[in-house]
């Protein structure tokens, strides 16, 4: 276990986020005046705000940490780049555009579990701990070629009580970070920022987005072959380290996939999600989610 770190103090601010610009990344404090829960929407099967002043959960941003899964190979993209964290998408290699949507709602600390080509991936985060306002604790996941949720329970002891967990390969709106980390979580519980415009998504691939069935604000099934659903699960979460235990027993039972800690949870109603509303992400995982995630990149600049 590696712990990469840059040198700069962290500037205070009273704005969200300052927009000086250091080389890669933007300094951006972010300050939360107050915390939110989740409340049932029966009607929609989402989510509705509601201020509860020191409810527990929503913590700042010099205690949460972003937890990257940046494992695999990409085998569909695997001829544009020698890693798929470092394909380039735009300006930035693609985990640095999970990394900048993470430092722009207020995270400066990170965790990042590496598998396939380490050693490459590592020496770029590397560079980018040198030069910005952030730690970077890298872990590696030599069963790589397994599924992702061994990747999240191997980062069981470095994740912190509380912390966003990410996909190295989705590029998000950076907003529905900064909600998603305003969000009311108790010690047994996680949630998942869940897209509810299933129809006409001119950003998701119907046949590989990972689908979710929510009913009064929870999680009622989730997989990528599931038939009824009525949302996307976007690879965001807000997760507390009940998800370690719900890995461990979905692993018992030969299941290595992140859905499968989800459906753990899911089952004893601890599994809650977040509506993104129109905020855009995508799952970048072969040449058109590509295309598409350069023309939405160039919008963030």
């Amino acid at each position: 276990m590696s712990l990469l770190s840059g040198g700069r103090a962290l500037e205070n601010a009273s704005s969200a986020w300052s927009c000086a610009q250091t080389g890669l990344l933007p300094v951006c404090p972010l300050k939360l005046p107050f915390i939110v829960a989740f409340a049932a929407r029966p009607e929609a099967g989402a989510s509705d705000w509601e201020v509860r002043p020191g409810f527990t959960g929503g913590l700042g941003e010099s205690s949460l940490k972003c937890l990257i899964i940046a494992a695999g190979m990409g085998q569909r993209l695997a001829e544009r780049a020698e890693s798929k964290p470092l394909l380039r998408v735009g300006s930035r290699p693609l985990i640095d555009w999970v990394i900048f949507s993470a430092c722009r709602a207020g995270i400066r600390e990170f965790v990042v579990v590496t598998g396939f080509a380490a050693d490459k991936v590592e020496s770029h985060l590397r560079q980018i701990a040198r030069k910005e306002d952030f730690s970077i604790d890298c872990i590696r996941n030599e069963e790589w070629e397994k599924e992702n949720g061994l990747s999240v329970f191997k980062a069981r002891e470095a994740s912190g009580d509380r912390f966003i967990l990410s996909m190295s390969d989705h590029i998000v709106d950076p907003e529905i970070l900064k909600d998603l980390m305003q969000v009311a979580l108790r010690d047994d519980e996680m949630v998942l920022a869940a897209d509810f415009r299933v129809r006409d998504n001119p950003l998701i691939d119907i046949d590989d987005v990972t689908k979710v069935l929510v009913n009064d604000g929870k999680i009622r099934r989730i997989g990528k072959t599931i038939k009824e659903y009525n949302a996307f699960d976007t690879g965001l979460f807000l997760c507390s380290k009940a998800i370690f235990s719900a890995l461990e027993q979905s692993q018992k039972n030969g299941d290595f996939s992140l859905s499968g800690g989800v459906k753990v949870l899911a089952a004893a109603g601890k599994a809650g999600i977040m509506d993104i509303g129109n905020r855009n992400w995508i799952d970048v995982d072969d040449p058109a989610a590509l295309k598409k995630a350069e023309a939405l990149v160039e919008t963030w600049g």
